[in-house]
C-alpha cells in the first residue's frame, strides 16, 4: 500500500460514517424527553476524556512536528485557550444546560452496552496500538465527519456550516444560541485542525504501519456504528 492508497483507504472509512438514525436527530423526530440519553452518552462516551484521548496520542509519539500539533489539539480541547475561551468538554455541557436537562446526570452515566464496547475500543486503540493507531482514530476519526475528503481535496465539497439558527437543538428543540459556544468554537478551529491531522498521519505514519491504521480505523467504524444503534434504540427509534 502507498500513500495514496493508504489516504483512499482512510477516506474511505471516513466516507461510510454516517448513521440511519441520524437524520431523525437533525430533524426532530427523536422525543425531546429521551434526548438526553444521546447527549450524556456522547458525553461519557468520549467528549469528557476527548483531551485525554489526544494526550495518549501525544506521548507515545516520537516526531516533534507531529507531537506539536498533538500538542495544540490537546491545549485547545483541555483548556480553550486558543479559540473557545473554555475546555471543550465542559463547553459541551452547555447544550444540555440550554435544553433544561438535569446536568447532575452527566457525572455518572451509565453507558449501554455499545457505548461501553466503543468506549473500551478507543481506549485499546488510543493506548495500547501505537502513535500511528492512536492519532489517527482521535484526530481523524473522532473529530472528522463523512466530508473529510473536502480537507483534503480542494475540489471535494466540504461539510455544510448553515446558520447558527437552524441548528438542529435550536430549530427543533428550543437552544439558545448562545448555548452553541462549542459548535462556534469548533467552527473557528476545525479547519485548521483537520488539516492538521491529515497532514500529520499522511505525511508521518511509516508505510509499515499503514494497513495496522486502516483496520484499527475499519473496526473504530464497526464499534461507532453499533454504539449508534444502541443510542438510537434507547432513543425510541428503529429502521
Amino acid at each position: 500500500m502507498d500513500q495514496s492508497q493508504f489516504r483512499d483507504a482512510l477516506l474511505s472509512v471516513m466516507e461510510q460514517k454516517e448513521h440511519w438514525a441520524w437524520e431523525s436527530f437533525t430533524n426532530g423526530k427523536v422525543d425531546k424527553g429521551r434526548l438526553h440519553i444521546h447527549l450524556e452518552q456522547e458525553y461519557a462516551t468520549y467528549v469528557r476524556d476527548f483531551p485525554v484521548m489526544v494526550g495518549w496520542a501525544y506521548v507515545q509519539c516520537p516526531i516533534a512536528e507531529v507531537r506539536r500539533g498533538l500538542a495544540e489539539n490537546l491545549y485547545e480541547e483541555e483548556t480553550g485557550g486558543i479559540a473557545a475561551g473554555r475546555p471543550h468538554p465542559e463547553l459541551f455541557l452547555e447544550y444540555p444546560k440550554g435544553l433544561g436537562m438535569d446536568v447532575s446526570r452527566f457525572e455518572s452515566v451509565q453507558l449501554l452496552p455499545g457505548a461501553r464496547r466503543y468506549r473500551d475500543a478507543l481506549d485499546e486503540r488510543t493506548q495500547r496500538q501505537g502513535w500511528a493507531v492512536a492519532a489517527a482514530v482521535t484526530t481523524i476519526f473522532i473529530e472528522g465527519t463523512k466530508w473529510d475528503r473536502g480537507e483534503v481535496d480542494a475540489t471535494a465539497p466540504k461539510r455544510p456550516a448553515p446558520p447558527l439558527a437552524e441548528h438542529p437543538l435550536v430549530k427543533h428543540y428550543g437552544l439558545p444560541l448562545e448555548a452553541l459556544a462549542l459548535t462556534k468554537a469548533h467552527r473557528n478551529v476545525e479547519g485548521e485542525h483537520r488539516q492538521e491531522a491529515w497532514r500529520s498521519v499522511l505525511d508521518s505514519v511509516p508505510a509499515a504501519d499503514y494497513a495496522k491504521v486502516v483496520r484499527a480505523m475499519t473496526e473504530t467504524l464497526a464499534d461507532w456504528q453499533s454504539y449508534r444503534d444502541d443510542v438510537a434504540l434507547a432513543c425510541g427509534l428503529t429502521r
